[in-house]
């Protein structure tokens, strides 16, 4: 069973046989359902509960990044497995039946698994440049890839540079992954439709050739199979983890904060850096959701209040709120605020861009306390990344409350049932049964 995560296939799309020619295709001989994405919208959250069957309040993963209460410091798209809490679903795999492997390549937390095979983005950084990389298990499959497909360059992954190369690369590692090691259960990630989403708006006309070319590379993953034998024997899933929203307000909500004495600020060589211990309130802003840190229970409703009356965000949760949306976990924020539909939160600090850290300008997922989509814009004068958060069109992570905010999911095979409708927390199960079943299954 191969699943090919692709983070926001709708069924408006489904609906244009101009844009989705080849999985229409394969849906002649599939089932489709809706998935109901879980809460915060975002693809750490959404792969952690696929890999666990639990919601953040189970397993942890409360959005993109994860703040250190003990060392004060937040963390950015976590590559290792350590922080995601639960059995997962390979684990449990294996228990049923211990010849069964899985392989998991370029989901977000790839490290320190205890899956049979992995491959993800391992870049090695040197004071000059960056050496592309990637770990993997065992230790010579991504030579071996690199050799065959040559190196997987990192810009195409995330960046200005960011496009459906990557999506390509990966989907040709699976397939080899597929034919060498033969794993029951592959876990494969497809970004491409992440970049004009945020770029252009869900709508652009961008949105819409993205998705033809994430169709291409389905249909030739397809064909593939079918050269190399193998397509009798494999099931495909399509699995979505959430949708987009049009969006053209940024919520600049650490300068608010900032500007009202609760963000911390150290300037050094005219630079102002946040300090998160001296902090009486700071935000993890990401996409659509922040969560917001407030050390002193004295201080919380003051913080509430001040945000709620922010334009842009729509709502400010407390306790009962995050126990309602699952998200009632230790690492979760003391608020959590939710942008309008409209709306999304930028992590700057500094209230004025000359003092902005130098690392703001660059493309650096681990030093940003904090997600920033303006990565996928590069100034063409400097060649660095411009701090104009007007730019972006798209966002998510909102809670899903309505028919707009559902994905799909394809299943191959007409031996199977689904429902209409799917909780994102009741698919762990789902995909878990489909590969004890598989082994020795024709679809």
């Amino acid at each position: 069973m191969v699943v090919l995560d692709v983070i926001s296939l709708t069924q408006q799309m489904l609906d244009e046989p101009e844009l989705t020619p080849n999985i229409r295709k394969l849906l002649e001989g599939a089932r489709q359902c809706s998935i109901r994405p879980v809460f915060p919208a975002v693809t750490g959250t959404a792969q952690a509960t696929y890999i666990t069957g639990e919601a953040p309040s189970g397993h942890g993963i409360i959005c993109n990044g994860l703040m250190d209460r003990n060392y004060k410091e937040v963390t950015m798209w976590n590559q290792t497995m350590v922080p995601v809490q639960g059995a997962k679903l390979w684990e449990k795999l294996k228990k049923e039946d211990p010849e069964a492997k899985t392989a998991v390549l370029f989901w977000q937390f790839s490290k320190l698994t205890t899956a049979d095979y992995v491959v993800t983005p391992a870049p090695i950084h040197l004071e000059d440049k960056m050496i592309l990389w990637c770990d993997s298990k065992p230790r010579d499959l991504y030579p071996n890839l690199a050799e065959k497909y040559g190196e997987f360059d990192l810009k195409t992954f995330w960046g200005p540079l960011a496009s459906v190369k990557s999506s390509e690369w990966i989907a040709q590692a699976a397939l080899d992954v597929l034919d060498e090691y033969r794993p029951r259960l592959s876990l494969v990630y497809l970004p491409n439709l992440d970049y004009h989403a945020q770029r252009f708006g869900p709508d652009s006309e961008q949105v819409r050739q993205a998705v033809k070319e994430l169709d291409s590379v389905i249909g030739g993953f397809v064909e593939e199979l079918e050269r190399r034998g193998l397509r009798d024997e494999t099931r495909i899933v399509l699995l979505s983890e959430y949708s987009f929203k049009p969006v053209n307000r940024p919520v600049y909500i650490n300068r608010l904060l900032n500007e009202n004495g609760y963000v911390a600020v150290n300037r050094v060589q005219e630079m102002d850096f946040a300090d998160i211990e001296k902090s009486a309130a700071f935000a993890l802003a990401d996409h659509q959701i922040a969560h917001v840190y407030v050390p002193n229970p004295a201080d919380i409703s003051a913080v509430k209040e001040l945000l709620l009356d922010t334009p842009g965000i729509a709502e400010v949760w407390g306790e009962q709120e995050k126990r309602e949306n699952r998200i009632d976990h230790p690492g979760a924020g003391e608020l959590i605020a939710i942008a309008e539909p409209d709306s999304w939160f930028v992590y700057y600090w500094w209230l004025d861009n000359e003092r902005a850290p130098d690392f703001a300008h660059t493309v650096d997922i681990h030093r940003k306390p904090g997600y920033d989509p303006v990565e996928l814009f590069v100034d063409m004068k400097t060649y660095k990344i411009p701090l104009e958060p007007d730019r972006i069109r798209g966002s998510h992570g909102l809670p899903a409350r309505g028919a707009g905010d559902l994905v799909s999911m394809i299943v191959t095979g007409r031996d199977i049932d689904l429902p209409e409708q799917m909780d994102a927390t009741d698919v762990h199960e789902f995909l878990l049964n489909l590969a004890i079943q598989a082994k020795g299954v024709t679809v």
